[in-house]
């Protein structure tokens, strides 16, 4: 029953985010649409945006896939603390909350990793007797 309770965090968590928040910033690569996007980094609107759309959107992908969750949790975990505690650092905890309960599905996921019903156990196998990689990767 716990196998299918990762399975089902992972799924929904990967699937609130693909489609609340890193699709309808797909869309707005596709179409081209000028970017106006905060840059709390310093890297530059532009870029700090697809970065975010690369998180939001591919990551979350893979990590509703089962496929190389792990590495993809990373990103995603980094996301949510910088729109936590950077982009949202003044703001009332309503506006914290969310990037806060993301982080910590993210963070959940990373220590269970995705579990026994995943995609990557179908289509490749990943060992190696370095044991950052075997975390990375399984």
């Amino acid at each position: 029953m716990a196998e299918f309770g990762i399975f089902l965090l992972r799924v929904t968590v990967g699937a609130l985010m693909v489609f609340g928040h890193g699709w309808p910033k797909f869309q707005k690569v596709l179409a081209g649409d000028p970017v106006k996007f905060p840059d709390p980094l310093g890297l530059g609107g532009d870029l700090s945006f697809y970065l975010v759309v690369g998180a939001e959107f591919f990551c979350s992908i893979l990590l509703i896939l089962g496929l190389f969750t792990r590495l993809s949790l990373i990103p995603l975990a980094f996301t949510m603390c910088v729109a936590a505690f950077i982009q949202h650092s003044g703001d009332p905890f309503p506006k914290v909350e969310l990037p806060l309960l993301y982080l910590g599905a993210y963070l959940t996921l990373l220590c269970t990793g995705a579990g026994s019903f995943r995609l990557q156990d179908k289509i490749l196998s990943v060992r190696s007797n370095n044991r950052v990689i075997d975390f990375l990767f399984n």
